[in-house]
């Protein structure tokens, strides 16, 4: 369930979708493609490794509450989608990098630009479920002209 980020990348870095339901940023699918929200505002902080690890010992020292019944079950029963941008920036595409193949679980191929997977979403939970058969992960391009017929299957990246 884990997909690889690699190639022409300064820093291969490696996805595990399992986890992203407790990360902040995940969004409900539904509101991913509204008008409420524009895809490039969404991240416009990304955080160093620092201001990250202090975020999250504050948080954990200051708010170690379970999380209320109500938001569990909510996060149980809805389908999310997270930006893959904070992603992208992490590995840090070289200069000469181009395009991005991705592989899919049948073994078939896409290219896509980079920016468009840049600015793409993955969908990694649907009703509150990881995606088993056909996932791990989903990709949906940000302004929605897949949502009826996402790359499915996506289990690896290779950054050219």
């Amino acid at each position: 369930m884990i997909i690889p980020i690699k190639g022409n990348v300064k820093f291969p870095i490696t996805l595990d979708p399992s986890v992203w339901i407790f990360d902040d940023r995940r969004i409900k699918f539904d509101e991913a493609f509204s008008d409420r929200l524009d895809p490039r505002e969404e991240q416009e902080h990304t955080f160093s490794s620092e201001e990250r690890f202090n975020r999250e010992v504050v948080q954990a020292t200051n708010d170690n509450k379970p999380i209320p019944r109500k938001d569990a079950d909510e996060i149980l029963k809805s389908t999310y989608v997270i930006p893959f941008k904070p992603f992208f920036e992490n590995a840090g595409a070289n200069e000469e990098a181009t395009s991005a193949t991705i592989v899919q679980a049948d073994g078939n191929e896409i290219t896509l630009d980079l920016e468009e997977l840049a600015n793409s979403y993955f969908l990694f939970s649907f009703e509150g479920k990881p995606l088993k058969e056909d996932g791990p992960v989903h990709i949906y391009f940000s302004d929605g002209t897949n949502k009826d017929d996402p790359i499915k299957g996506v289990t690896e990246i290779i950054i050219n």
